[in-house]
């Protein structure tokens, strides 16, 4: 099992859920988050007062899938989530040991 998560621009979600959801994964989960790397922020204007955003609006998927669905799940993503401009995002996959569905108790494979 895998856990892949990525951090992509919060106005591609809906592009990047059905691009996932033609694939057949069903369950992700996403939170809003803040950061930057190479595009290191922006100015703005406010009331005439000019500053500096350091943190950009992202949003963050995780996504635990089987083995044998990792490069589909990164392809459809990368695809759908891609602009070409600066700040497109990253993913990132994991090794996912152990998973349990709380509501019946199935674990790993059964459990996503």
């Amino acid at each position: 099992m895998k856990l892949v998560t990525a951090i992509i621009k919060p106005f591609k979600l809906d592009d990047v859920r059905e691009a996932i959801s033609e694939i057949g994964i069903d369950g992700l989960t996403v939170t809003e988050v803040k950061g930057f790397g190479r595009q290191k922020g922006h100015t703005e204007l406010y009331r005439g007062a000019e500053y500096q955003v350091d943190f950009l609006p992202k949003v963050k998927l995780e996504i635990a899938v089987q083995d044998e669905h990792v490069e589909r799940l990164v392809e459809a993503i990368v695809s759908s989530a891609k602009t070409g401009k600066i700040g497109d995002g990253k993913v990132f996959v994991y090794d996912l040991e152990h998973a349990v569905r709380i509501r019946t108790g199935e674990i790993d494979g059964e459990a996503i």
